[in-house]
């Protein structure tokens, strides 16, 4: 479940990114967080949540996510998704890539 979540954590994070146009680099700096810290929260290779609350906030105030909202699990499923299996498919889709 855990790693289920940080995959959910990781396509919310690079939707939101992707919805702003922001590159990575640009979400790093306005979280003011290395650029390498910042791709192992959307790759999926650390979970967001586990990381301290200050970076935890500042990654989701640069992605214009509401903080209270993402730990309720508001952003679990994006209107981009019409149903959790598609979800699935995004993140699975995604891991591959990251494994690859």
């Amino acid at each position: 479940m855990a790693y289920q979540l940080m995959l959910f954590e990781a396509t919310i994070l690079k939707n939101a990114r992707e919805k702003l146009g922001m590159t990575q680099q640009q979400v790093a700096d306005k979280a003011r967080i290395q650029l390498r810290q910042y791709q192992r929260f959307e790759n999926g290779e650390r979970k967001l949540t586990s990381s301290s609350f200050s970076i935890g906030c500042s990654v989701l105030e640069a992605l214009s996510i509401d903080i209270a909202g993402f730990r309720r699990g508001d952003y679990v499923l994006s209107e981009e998704f019409d149903s959790i299996n598609e979800l699935r498919e995004v993140t699975k889709n995604n891991d591959q890539k990251c494994h690859a």
